[in-house]
C-alpha cells in the first residue's frame, strides 16, 4: 500500500468522494463535513546490518465530522479491514472548529 493507494481506497467510499486531501484543505476550500485528511508522519522501518530492509510508513488518517457518527467511522474502518490495514483510533472534540476529529493511526 502507498500514500496514493490510501487516498484511492478512501475516495472510493461514497461518503468521501471529492472529500479526501493530503494534510489540510486550502483556507476556505474545505468541503462540507464529513471529510478526511491524511498525512505521512514518520517511519518505523525494519533494518539490520546497517541496511533498511523494509520501509514502514506511519500515516495519520483524520476523519472530521460535525457530530458523532459511528456509521461513517465504520465505513472507513471496513475499508481498512478489507485492505488488511491495521489501525488504532482516538477521538477528540475540536472546540475552535466545532467538530470531532477521529484519528486513525495506520502503517503501510
Amino acid at each position: 500500500m502507498t500514500l496514493s493507494g490510501i487516498r484511492t481506497i478512501i475516495s472510493e467510499i461514497s461518503t468521501f468522494q471529492n472529500k479526501v486531501t493530503y494534510r489540510a484543505w486550502p483556507v476556505g476550500k474545505a468541503p462540507k463535513l464529513p471529510f478526511v485528511c491524511y498525512l505521512a508522519t514518520d517511519t518505523d522501518n525494519f533494518d539490520a546490518d546497517n541496511h533498511v530492509w523494509k520501509v514502514i510508513q506511519n500515516v495519520d488518517v483524520e476523519l472530521y465530522t460535525e457530530k458523532k457518527s459511528p456509521s461513517v467511522e465504520q465505513e472507513l474502518e471496513s475499508v481498512f479491514d478489507a485492505n488488511f490495514i491495521p489501525w488504532d483510533k482516538t477521538e477528540t472534540w475540536l472546540e475552535d472548529e466545532q467538530c470531532y476529529e477521529i484519528l486513525y493511526e495506520i502503517s503501510i
